[in-house]
């Protein structure tokens, strides 16, 4: 054990010696990975090895879970209801909602399932070597935003645990300048809840299935406690069901449409880089059970926010759709233990959410671009304190409606990635794809020399410019938009549709033929030495036509996990 700790103190004063250079942040480049000789990529963008593909059917129900069970989902009827629509509308919007989003998260997980590649690689495919990083710069400031506003969040629920614990806690005297935004006790709860996340996003993703699973359980059960608490406190369910109408005619069903489409863009990030997870499933077919899992979870924690809602009208005379907000009014002894499990359970379902649905991409994008320097252990690490701090996510909470709202517009640049993508792969290619060419500069997925796909361009604008006008004036009310408006008012299924249909037109009838292969190719033979060696990509390379099953895997597996 001494031994042990020696070793690894003496590695990492080794790495900070090393690190005071330049070349000390250069990770060892796989001799078995398909990149061109001058090309530099690392296990963490390579096909996904072997004994890296972990996941099950039930770690994609437990990640889910980990991605949907979070204080915004719970919210999520309150937007619907309060543009002056009932609870009815609400569910029906949440339930259609998330069955459309299923359409792109099934077509494009089965990407990263069938191909094993994470999504800025198999992204090539369609958009071309350099056009390809434009989306995948997209995704990245995407996941940066939103990380940052799941963290504050986090921090949130932080306070509502140790106020639990010590109600003078919330008397902390403030200390901070009233234009930073933030207060001394709210900057220690985000200082402690960025503590305690930040080792455990540090995990690697193929490791992540207990803790999907445990964060299901634990907020699970707190809503439901939640849920239970409130309506025994209310004598009831209280009086939200009785909510008639604010609005009729064509304006409800304009309404209705946007709100289900508010739904559907909430997952425009997932259903766009889904191949960052699905590539380390074991059975392909196990994604096809995300068209279950994701309209059923949502359903269920919006029901319960439409319920504790409801039953906070009667007990405390107002409608309270937070959570955490709800959590703060109970005092006492018993009051206060409920707040600190509320508190806890969104805790976790926040770094959950942060691991499923932010970080992780964020340093998939970001090893896709500098694989030379950066794998997802060091993307990991720079997303987080970016978001974390750089960004000042309080200001974004505090002081930056608008920007949230800009936020949610982003799903008119993600909905056309997410339908090129998927059009790509199961219309124009017919899910034959060369996965060592995916790893080449100029091989076939190169389109010209600009290194671009002039199909993916066309389908791109047709899909956003129309919606420009009204996302400008979603930010700015002050802007008139016009019949513009109803075009955003269902921008996500206008997005993915348009881009879909033009993209799979515009291949059929000008084909990038030297793209169009009769079968998937997953591996490629090598001349060494004037002999054959076939190369999968998953094994040291062994000469052609001799078995490979005994061949070493990667001697990296491990190690690599640890590299910052």
């Amino acid at each position: 054990m001494a031994d042990a700790i020696r070793y690894r103190l003496k590695a990492l004063k080794d790495g900070a010696i090393a690190k005071t250079k330049p070349g000390g942040f250069v990770i060892p480049k796989q001799k078995s990975s398909f990149g061109d000789e001058d090309s530099w990529t690392n296990i963490d963008s390579d096909v996904t090895p072997l004994e890296r593909r972990t996941w099950t059917a039930w770690t994609m129900g437990g990640y889910w879970f980990s991605d949907a069970l979070n204080a915004q989902s719970w919210e999520a009827p309150a937007s619907i209801i309060a543009v002056g629509l009932t609870w009815r509308e609400s569910v029906y919007c949440i339930i259609f909602g998330s069955l459309v989003c299923t359409i792109p998260l099934v077509l494009n997980g089965s990407i990263g399932a069938k191909l094993h590649t994470p999504f800025p690689v198999a992204l090539r495919s369609s958009f071309g070597w350099y056009f390809s990083r434009f989306a995948v710069v997209v995704r990245m400031i995407t996941a940066l935003f939103w990380h940052a506003i799941q963290t504050y969040t986090g921090s949130t629920a932080m306070t509502q645990m140790i106020r639990a614990i010590w109600p003078s806690y919330l008397d902390i005297p403030n200390h901070i300048p009233e234009a930073v935004g933030i207060t001394t006790q709210e900057m220690v709860s985000h200082f402690l809840f960025f503590s305690l996340q930040f080792p455990i996003l540090l995990t690697p993703p193929h490791k992540l299935q207990w803790f999907f699973i445990f964060k299901a359980f634990v907020v699970t059960v707190t809503c439901v406690g939640v849920v239970i608490a409130m309506t025994g406190k209310a004598g009831g369910t209280g009086d939200i069901w009785n909510q008639e109408y604010t609005v009729s005619g064509a304006t409800r069903s304009w309404l209705i449409l946007s709100s289900m489409s508010s739904i559907t863009g909430g997952w425009a990030t997932m259903a766009t880089n889904i191949p960052d997870f699905t590539r380390y499933l074991k059975d392909p077919k196990a994604v096809y059970y995300q068209v279950a899992f994701l309209p059923l979870i949502q359903l269920g924690l919006g029901l319960f926010g439409i319920i504790s809602c409801s039953a906070a009208k009667v007990v405390y005379g107002e409608y309270i759709w937070d959570p955490l907000t709800l959590a703060s009014m109970w005092d006492g002894p018993g009051g206060r233990a409920g707040a600190f499990f509320v508190g806890f359970a969104w805790v976790v379902a926040q770094i959950g959410t942060n691991l499923s649905a932010n970080v992780i991409s964020f340093a998939n994008d970001l090893t896709s671009l500098f694989p030379k320097y950066i794998n997802i252990r060091r993307g990991v690490i720079i997303g987080t304190f970016t978001a974390s701090w750089i960004m000042v996510p309080w200001k974004i909470i505090h002081s930056a409606s608008s920007l949230l709202s800009f936020m949610s517009g982003l799903g008119i640049f993600l909905a056309p990635i997410a339908a090129i993508l998927a059009a790509d792969f199961w219309v124009t290619k017919k899910q034959h794809i060369d996965v060592p060419a995916l790893y080449r500069r100029k091989g076939r997925y190169s389109y010209n020399a600009a290194g671009t796909n002039w199909r993916a361009v066309v389908a791109f604008l047709v899909s956003v410019v129309p919606n420009l006008p009204g996302m400008a004036a979603q930010v700015n009310p002050s802007i008139s938009a016009g019949g513009a408006q109803y075009i955003y008012d269902i921008f996500y299924l206008y997005g993915f549709t348009s881009a879909f249909v033009v993209y799979s037109l515009l291949s059929h009838f000008f084909p990038a033929t030297e793209t169009l292969i009769p079968e998937t190719i997953s591996e490629e033979i090598e001349i060494i030495g004037g002999v054959e060696y076939k190369n999968d990509g998953l094994s040291t390379p062994v000469e052609a036509g001799t078995p490979s099953e005994n061949a070493d895997e990667k001697a990296v597996m491990k190690s690599a996990d640890n590299i910052v």
